[in-house]
Parts: structure tokens; sequence; C-alpha cells
């Protein structure tokens, strides 16, 4: 139950929780308090001083409005509410005061530093600082760290927040930065000059207030205030993390976290910050036919003309690859169901149950992992099939929670009781020592790595029974983002991929790259870069990559998000279902649209939960049968965290990073 106190605050009388800090009384006040080292997702360090206020009545020097509560306050002498003053002379001079000190040793290099612009430094300086300095000394300087291809380090400019510190160490769970030293000599610093190794690490650009952390990428290429900003999702895992692409002209410069409690609080993943130059290299961008063995570039008639004349009255398969929109999976189901085909989403062959939504889904959101007292984890490393996840899991154990795992021993940042690596761990649940997680309401993640063998449907089965048991909640954690949405919108066949190419003439791959088709069949590829499917291609026609392009993608919890348009396709490239569009009408068979919203519109009334855009849609409970487990042991969906999808797989930077992993994770040698 909550604590409920008055207190006055700028001589407005306001009732907030007790437990409530100063700076978050004010802040639903409406008042703002400066600040630097504080973060409502962070520990409290209480040293930069910045968030100083008066408490009338207390001792008679400013109090950090940062480390105090609401319920240490006391109230007047006869009892009336406590009185918190933020614009008084006392807090003006102190906080002149801190931002001088603040100021001593940071250099003057606004006009080269990267964070210009959007600056908490500067903000501050102007806002509550003075306009000059009584210390005439020498600025003293700072080494730089090296802390990877990531993040770019100014350590002279670093004001001690220790935001970056607390970050690593209580969301990322790595423990090589600290701070060393006392005084003038205390530095930030990384343990034995490492380098980060966290899938998180871009988020401590985001958090340092100052230009000590930059990114390497980005630097000295734009200014903030020549970027146009996109509000959109991220599709490079399935957990939709809602993003801000910043573009300049054509090209996107930047990827930037957006703030939601149900999806990924305020991070993202490296992989999602970084992947952007693999949209600038190796694009398709204009159609291609093959003759006589090799590709060559033709125009956009031609293309569809061939396609269209491959197609005709011969037997079609779709695939669904793994970045397509929930729209472009509705308008290939539609044309090829048309031509009386077979379309497959599931190209990793997971077994995943048609028409049970319950089943591929499950009935957990993400935010039931900050409540849960058990997570079971089957089949899954988190950390790499979904980092951000993994932080919220991590957060959910430093709570209390207790994390049990079937599958590969992997570090999670987090301790994890392991209960076997192998399906029959799973089958003798009741029987292991830990099967109170069988006692008490848990949630259970289930990994799509463990639905790929043929007896995924058995695993999600007593996933399913396991959780019913306990009343607790399941969730399925996908590793591609189209999936969810393909599935609901019925681009599926009875028997996975083998049966849907099985005996095909024609398969019309939409950016599936992980397929491998057999030679005889014609293959036309609709993709945004040249990966191994245009390679194999006959006639590929170049298409949208996910930001230059509005859709919709379902995230692995169910909830339905829009992905916004913040570029143009390079080339001739075209949106994806425009495409499918053409192609129709080239065939004869013309789709009963004409625009993105008419395709919308029909797609919602096939799937009406589709229309309830970040919400996560209940689903009817529907448990499959207990069947026979195998005996194999459970792997990740996920083998190279940095290389899972062609846009990836196209980033120097990206390749740099899997490289940098692999050599991290190889035995040293005794000399090392």
């Amino acid at each position: 139950m909550s604590d409920l106190r008055k207190i006055i605050i700028d001589d407005h009388e306001v009732e907030v929780d007790g437990a409530l800090t100063l700076i978050q009384a004010c802040e639903q006040a409406g008042v703002e308090v400066p600040r630097f080292c504080y973060h409502e997702r962070l520990s409290i360090a209480g040293n930069c001083r910045m968030c100083l206020v008066e408490v009338v009545g207390g001792p008679p020097k400013p109090a950090a409005s940062c480390a105090m509560q609401v319920k240490d306050l006391r109230p007047g002498p006869e009892g009336q509410a406590p009185v918190v003053k933020t614009n008084s002379p006392m807090v003006k001079k102190a906080r002149e005061g801190v931002m001088e000190f603040l100021l001593i040793n940071h250099p003057l290099d606004c006009p080269i530093c990267d964070q210009g612009g959007e600056c908490d430094l500067q903000d501050q300086a102007v806002a509550y600082g003075l306009s000059g300095s009584r210390f005439k000394e020498s600025k003293r300087a700072v080494e730089d760290l090296d802390l990877g291809p990531l993040v770019a380090t100014t350590m002279t400019r670093c004001i001690s927040c220790t935001r970056c510190v607390r970050f690593t160490t209580e969301v990322a769970g790595i423990t090589q930065m600290g701070q060393t030293g006392r005084g003038e000599d205390s530095e930030i610093t990384s343990y034995l000059n490492e380098t980060l190794d966290s899938n998180l690490q871009g988020n401590i650009i985001d958090l340092c207030p100052v230009g000590a952390l930059t990114s390497k990428p980005y630097a000295f290429t734009a200014r903030p205030w020549e970027l146009a900003k996109t509000e959109t999702i991220d599709v490079m895992d399935a957990l939709g993390s809602n993003i801000r692409v910043d573009t300049k002209g054509r090209e996107v410069m930047r990827i930037l976290p957006r703030n939601h409690d149900g999806v990924n609080e305020e991070w993202i993943s490296d992989k999602t910050r970084f992947v952007w130059d693999g949209l600038r290299r190796q694009r398709l961008d204009r159609p291609y036919v093959r003759e006589n063995g090799k590709l060559r570039a033709a125009t956009w008639g031609e293309a569809l003309g061939k396609a269209a004349a491959a197609m005709k009255g011969k037997k079609v398969a779709g695939l669904v690859g793994e970045l397509a929109s929930t729209e472009a999976a509705y308008a290939l189901k539609s044309l090829v169901s048309v031509l009386g085909g077979t379309v497959e989403c599931r190209t990793d062959n997971a077994r995943l149950p048609i028409g049970n939504r319950s089943g591929y889904v499950g009935n957990a959101s993400i935010e039931d992992i900050d409540t849960a007292e058990f997570i079971l984890l089957i089949g899954t490393n988190p950390r790499t099939e979904a980092p951000v996840l993994n932080a919220r899991l991590r957060k959910a154990w430093l709570n209390g929670a207790k994390v049990a795992n079937i599958g590969a021993p992997n570090d999670l940042t987090f301790d994890v009781f392991e209960m076997g690596t192998g399906r029959e761990a799973l089958a003798g649940l009741e029987k292991h020592e830990f099967k109170e997680i069988l006692e008490k309401p848990s949630v259970i993640i289930v990994g799509a790595g463990a639905l790929t063998e043929a007896d995924g449907l058995a695993v999600l089965g007593h996933a399913m029974n396991a959780s019913q048991r306990t009343n607790g909640k399941m969730m399925v954690l996908h590793t591609a983002a189209s999936r969810v949405g393909a599935m609901d919108v019925g681009a599926v066949t009875e028997g996975g991929v083998p049966a849907a190419i099985e005996g095909a003439e024609v398969v019309y791959n939409m950016g599936a790259d992980e397929v491998d088709i057999d030679a005889g069949a014609f293959v036309i590829y609709q993709g945004s870069h040249g990966d191994r499917g245009a390679h194999r291609a006959d006639v590929i026609l170049p298409a949208a990559a996910y930001t230059e392009e509005n859709g919709l993608f379902v995230n692995t919890e169910g909830r339905p998000q829009l992905a916004m348009r913040a570029n143009f396709a390079p080339g001739e490239a075209k949106e994806n279902w425009a495409i499918l569009r053409a192609l129709s009408a080239e065939l004869g068979e013309a789709l009963p649209f004409d625009s993105l919203a008419q395709l919308r519109t029909a797609m919602i009334a096939e799937v009406p939960h589709l229309a309830k855009v970040d919400q996560v849609v209940e689903n009817e409970w529907k448990p499959l049968a207990v069947d026979k487990l195998g005996k194999a042991d459970f792997r990740s969906g996920v083998a190279d965290f940095y290389l899972t999808n062609p846009i990836a797989r196209a980033s120097q930077l990206m390749a740099e990073l899997s490289a940098q992993a692999k050599a991290r994770g190889e035995t040293k040698i005794a000399a090392e």
C-alpha cells in the first residue's frame, strides 16, 4: 500500500507517495530539477550535487533531492505539510557553485564535441550556471579509454557522474568499468584496460550527460539539428524495441532508443543501434534477370513480365523472410493463394501450431517478468536472442526472482539454476529438486531454438502444461521480427518449409535468405540486400528495407506496433506490398487494394486484433497435447548475435564485432 504524504513544492501543495525521492516528487508536481548523476532506472549515487533543493525547517544548507525521500521530511511546528523550495536564493547560489566546480576541468571544446546540441552540461550551464569562473589554474587532462569499436571516449570531459559504471554493473551485468583514485585524481576507467563485453554497451552513450562517451561510428558525421527524426520499430530481434531513426538526406545516420516501459524500457541492443551502416552496403537498387547463367540489370517491366510468365500455370511456393512486415506477408499470401500455391513464414522450421495464438505467442507480456517470482527458460539464450529482454530478466533476478534454465548453460549476467541440458529435464520437472517452480505462479519462456527440432510441438505442449499447472504465464521468445505477424495472417502451411516448397516449380522468396532452395525451381527473390537469396535468384525485385517503408510488426508478446518510414529506398527499389500489387496486375490477378491503407483495411477485416496497435492482445488459451519428447539437448536459435539477417551481414561493424566476440570466446593460452 502506498503511504501518501502532502508536501508543498514552490508554494504548490501536492500529495505523493512517501517512498518517492524529492526529485521524483518535484517531477510529479511539474517542477524541473537539474541533474547529472540521477537516472530513474539506475541506483542513486548522489555525487553530482546539481539537484540541490532547500528544505524549509531542515538543516541550514541545501539537500540533494535525489537522495532524500519524502517520508524523511519533518512537518512544520504545527503539523503543517513540509515545504521544499527549488528556486530560492540559497538553491540558486548552490547550483551556480556546483556548476562552477563541474566546469573547473571541463575543456572548452564544444565546437568539436559530438555531444554539442544535445548536451546536458551545455543546457544546464546556460540555465543554472554563472557567466564566468573564479578558477584560473590549468585544467587537468585524463587518458582516454579503449572500450572497443562502438564507444568513443574523451575522458577529459568526464564529470564523474558514474552513470556508465552503474549501467554496466546493474543493467548490463558486466564488471569492466569502475572509478579509481580520490579527489582530483579520481577517474572512470576499465579493469585492466579491457574492452566492454556486452550487447548493450551502446546505451552508455545515451546515458552520458557530457561528451565523454560518444558513438564511434557516428563520430563527426552530423549535428542533431541537421537530422530528420522518425519514431519507428526495430526488427533486429522479435522484441519490437521502440527506436528513433535519424536521417540526413536519404541516409540513416544513427538509431536511438525511445522509452516504452512495456517493451524495451529505454534500452536497445548494440545490433539495433549500430546496424545502420548495413543499410548502405550491398543494396539491391534495380531489378535483375538471369540470362545464360548470369544476372543482368533489367527494367521493372521486364523483370515483372519474366516473373509473371514463370508463375502462370505453375505450382508456386512463397517464403516470408524474417524482416518482412505483416502487410507484406499478407500481400504475398493473398497473391500466392489466388494462384493455388502455398506460403510459409517458419523458415527456421520452428514447429509452431497453426491457428492457435496461445501456442505461438503464449499469454505472458514482457512486463509480467518484472513481478515474477520464478522464471523458467527452455532452450533459449536471451543474452544473444534478445539482449534487452535479458536485462529485464536480470532486473527481476535483482528484485528476488529465481531463474532456472533447461538447455545449454550460458553466462546470462545473473545466477541461473541449471536443471539440465535436454528434453529429459523438461519431462521430469516434477522429480527435480527445483520443482517449486511448479508450485507457484511462474513465467516460462520457450526459445525459438527449442521448437526447431521434430518434437517442437511436444516441447511446447510440456511448457504449456507446466504453465497451466501453476496458473503462471508462458511466452515464446521468437528470433524473427516478422514471425508473429505472418502467423497471424495465416502465411503458414501444414508441414512447414519442406511441405511448402516440395514439388514447387516457382519459389517466391521474400527476404528468406537462410533457406536452401533446391536446384530446378525458378526463384523470384524480393529483398533489399544482395545476400544468399539474391545469389540463387532467377529474377531479383529490389525492395525497401525496414526504415524505408511503413509497416506493422507484431512482437514476441503479440503486441502490434507501427514502423514508420524514415528515408527512401535507393535507386529503383520499391515498397514490398507495392511490388506484389504490381506483379498481381501483370499476372491478371490484381490484388484488391491500391494503397497501403486499403491493404491494411482488408488485412484487419480478416485479422481484427491487428488493429489494436500497441496493445498486448489477450489470447484464448488452448493447451497442446503433452506428447513424448525426443532425447536431444536444447540449442539456442541464434548462433552469431551480430550476423542474423541480411542487413547485419552487410554491415562492416557487425562483422568486426562478430570477429571480436569469436576471438574473445576462444580459450586463452597460459602466456596470455
